[in-house]
C-alpha cells in the first residue's frame, strides 16, 4: 500500500483578526500546485482516495490534484486540520481502512510528525520539514501502521513541477 503525504500550496498571509481556516491559496500557489499535480500525473501516480484537512487551503490543494490526476472527490478528515496531533491523525487513517493508493493533504508540522510516526514509531525521530506543495511517498507492507512504513521518495513542489510532460 502506498500513502502519499502532501503539504498544501502557498496561501494568503494571515491577518491579525482573520480566520486562519479561511485562508485560500494565492493565484501563484494554485498555479504551482496545478503544475506539481501535472508532474505527479507524468510520474503515473493515481490515487484511489484523497483525504484532506477541511481547512480551505488544503481542500483547494487536494481538489486541484484530484482534478489533474482524476479520481474521487477529496474527503475532509478533521484529524488532518492545522494543529492536529500526529497520533490522532494516524488513528483516524487507521480507522478508515484505506485503499491501495491514497493521497493525504494537510499542514505542517503535523504532516512531518505523522510521517516520522509512520516510519519510526515516534513523531520526533525523523527531522522532516515539508515545504509548501512537497510530497512524501510511504510504502506500507499491508496497511497503515505506526513504525512500519518505508520511505520511497520525497520531492519538493519544484521537483514535481519539473516532471511535467
Amino acid at each position: 500500500m502506498m500513502l502519499y503525504i502532501m503539504r498544501h500550496g502557498l496561501a494568503e498571509e494571515p491577518t491579525p483578526k482573520g480566520d486562519d481556516s479561511a485562508r485560500k491559496l494565492t493565484s501563484k500557489g494554485a498555479d504551482k500546485i496545478r503544475k506539481a499535480a501535472a508532474g505527479m500525473r507524468a510520474m503515473g501516480l493515481a490515487f484511489n482516495a484523497t483525504l484532506t484537512s477541511p481547512i480551505t487551503r488544503a481542500m483547494q490543494t487536494a481538489e486541484m490534484v484530484a482534478s489533474e490526476i482524476g479520481g474521487a472527490k477529496p474527503r475532509a478528515v478533521p484529524e488532518l486540520s492545522t494543529g492536529a496531533s500526529p497520533m490522532g491523525a494516524l488513528e483516524a487513517l487507521i480507522k478508515l481502512r484505506l485503499p491501495e493508493n491514497v493521497l493525504v493533504v494537510g499542514h505542517e508540522p503535523t504532516l512531518s510528525r505523522l510521517a516520522s510516526l509512520m516510519l519510526t514509531g515516534s513523531p520526533e525521530s525523523v527531522g522532516i520539514k515539508l515545504k509548501q506543495g512537497s510530497t512524501i511517498a510511504l510504502e506500507f507492507p499491508d496497511r497503515v501502521e505506526r513504525g512500519v512504513a518505508k520511505l520511497r521518495w520525497m520531492m519538493t513542489q519544484r521537483q514535481l513541477r519539473q516532471l511535467r510532460e
